[in-house]
């Protein structure tokens, strides 16, 4: 008889518990409780919500991360700007449900979202958000110092990133949205909430 070896297994890592895809209508009334519970009840009234209302998000650029449970846990969405002159995405808001912190859900989420952009030919990518957590990503604020916002910010917070080297040379002035407009009715019904928002953690307003 064969006495019964006792091999080492290699330790194989655990596939991630969450899955990054193109946004779906069925997830707009979780992903606006997230967000609420994110950002707060007056998050519509926030300095880059103006560069949003009333406008559609860019084509192939609305994110959820999803968890295995079926769970939507992230979202991110950019959106079409001029910034002084040249052609640009905003990226925001971006956010992670507390339950996922630690997992890499907003990483993935970026990392998804700079590839899509990246892979339909936009120059650059503007945020207003951390600059040690948005770092790592390349965004910096080297060439956003002449750049404003339709309302109170604060200028460490605004960042760029070149997808095409030189797409934010020279950028100076107001940053404004230029995506499609969306009708009012369906802007307002987005806006409302119709269920109890979990927590959630805050990264790009």
């Amino acid at each position: 008889m064969t006495a019964k070896r006792n091999n080492p297994v290699a330790l194989i890592r655990e596939a991630a518990p969450f899955a990054i895809r193109a946004e779906r209508a069925s997830d707009v009334v979780a992903r606006e409780a997230l967000l609420d519970a994110c950002f707060g009840d007056n998050r519509h009234a926030r300095t880059c919500q103006r560069l949003r209302d009333g406008r559609a998000p860019a084509t192939g650029l609305s994110l959820s991360a999803t968890h295995q449970d079926g769970r939507l846990v992230g979202t991110v969405r950019l959106w079409h700007v001029s910034a002084g002159g040249r052609s640009a995405l905003m990226l925001g808001p971006l956010a992670v449900d507390d339950d996922c912190r630690g997992l890499g859900v907003g990483a993935a989420l970026m990392q998804r979202a700079l590839a899509v952009a990246k892979a339909r030919g936009h120059g650059a990518v503007i945020l207003l958000g951390d600059a040690p957590y948005y770092a790592r990503f390349g965004f910096v604020a080297a060439k956003t110092g002449e750049l404003s916002l339709p309302g109170a910010f604060e200028r460490d917070r605004l960042l760029g990133l070149e997808l095409i080297d030189g797409a934010l040379d020279g950028a100076w002035g107001m940053i404004t949205p230029t995506g499609a407009a969306v009708p009012e009715s369906k802007a307002t019904r987005t806006r409302s909430r119709t269920r109890k928002a979990p927590l959630a953690v805050p990264h790009a307003a």
